[in-house]
C-alpha cells in the first residue's frame, strides 16, 4: 500500500525497499574440445574481478563445482558436437539460455577433430580403440551452429582474451559485441611487422585468417596458420596461387588450410578442393 507521499509501507507501518535486481547469470559449458578456451576465460583474473559485481558466474565446471540450475543470460558454449549426446545436450543448453556465445575454432568451426570429416570414423575407431562397439561418435564434428541458433561465434585457438572480455561486457551492456572481421594482415600493419610474405617469402595465411591473435606467429618471422578461421571475406582462390608460389605443392596447401579450422576454410571455397587451383 502507498502512504501519503506516494511511497511504499508494509503492514507494520515501516518503509519497505524495493528488492535488489538480480546480476546476470553465466553459464559455461564443454563440448568435444582440448578446454583451452574456458582456460582463456579463468585467465582474465583482474578483468574477471571488475566483472564480479555485475554478472553471476551460475555454472562454470572449470571454475567451481557450484552449480546452478537455468535459465542463464549468457552461456558460453566451447567445443564442436561429436556424439549424439552432444547434440541433445546442446540443444538443452539453447533452451536455457537467453544468449548463446560459441568459443573458439571448436565450438564455430568443429575444430582440428573436424579432420574425421575427410575420412572414415569407423576405420579410425577400429584402428585406435580395442572396442570400437564401445564407441559413440558421429562420423563429423560440427560447430554448435549447426544444430541451433548462436547468438555470436568469437572465433581462435585458443580464444583472444580481450575479445572475450568485450563479448561478455558487450552483452551485458545490450549491445552488438565489436569484434573485428578483418584479416591478421591488418594486425601486423597496426605493429608494424614486416610481411614475412613480401620479405622472405614465408607461406602465410595471415590475407584470408580472421584478426584475433594479435599477428601473434608473423612478429617472430612464421607463417599465419589460420588459427582464428577465415576472415569476413577471403579471397582463397587469389590466395593458394601465392602459397604454390612460395614452395608448398598441392599437399601441402590441403594440410596448411585444414588444421585447426579444418572445414572452414574448404567451405568458403565451395566445388574446388585445396590446392587444386591452377597458378595465374
Amino acid at each position: 500500500m502507498t502512504d501519503g507521499s506516494g511511497g511504499t509501507t508494509s503492514g507494520g507501518g515501516g518503509t519497505t525497499a524495493p528488492p535488489t535486481p538480480r546480476p546476470p547469470t553465466l553459464a559455461v559449458f564443454k563440448l568435444a574440445s582440448c578446454d583451452g578456451c574456458q582456460l582463456t576465460l579463468l585467465d582474465c583474473e583482474d578483468e574477471l574481478l571488475a566483472l564480479t559485481g555485475r554478472v553471476r558466474i551460475a555454472h562454470f565446471l572449470e571454475a567451481s563445482s557450484a552449480v546452478e540450475p537455468g535459465p542463464y543470460d549468457l552461456a558460453l558454449v566451447e567445443g564442436s558436437v561429436t556424439t549424439p549426446a552432444d547434440a541433445a545436450r546442446v540443444r538443452e543448453i539453447r533452451a536455457q539460455s537467453r544468449f548463446l556465445v560459441t568459443i573458439g575454432a571448436c565450438a564455430t568451426a568443429g575444430g582440428i577433430q573436424a579432420l574425421r570429416d575427410f575420412a572414415d570414423v569407423e576405420e579410425f575407431t577400429r584402428a585406435v580403440y580395442a572396442r570400437p562397439d564401445y564407441i559413440d561418435t558421429l562420423a563429423t564434428s560440427t560447430p554448435v551452429a549447426a544444430h541451433v541458433y548462436v547468438d555470436f561465434e568469437l572465433r581462435g585457438c585458443p580464444i583472444d582474451r580481450g575479445q572475450l572480455i568485450e563479448v561478455i561486457t558487450a552483452f551485458l551492456a545490450g549491445r552488438g559485441p565489436d569484434v573485428p572481421n578483418h584479416s591478421v594482415c591488418f594486425e601486423c600493419k597496426r605493429r608494424g611487422t614486416v610481411c614475412v610474405t613480401v620479405a622472405h617469402g614465408t607461406p602465410c595465411l595471415g590475407p584470408v585468417t580472421h584478426a584475433g591473435c594479435g599477428a601473434l606467429c608473423p612478429a617472430y618471422g612464421r607463417g599465419c596458420y589460420g588459427c582464428f578461421g577465415p576472415s569476413g571475406s577471403p579471397n582463397l582462390r587469389a590466395m593458394i596461387p601465392l602459397l604454390h608460389r612460395d614452395g608448398l605443392d598441392d599437399r601441402a596447401v590441403e594440410r596448411l588450410l585444414r588444421t585447426f579450422n579444418a572445414t572452414a576454410f574448404a567451405e568458403v571455397l565451395p566445388g574446388t578442393p585445396p590446392g587444386a587451383e591452377e597458378e595465374t
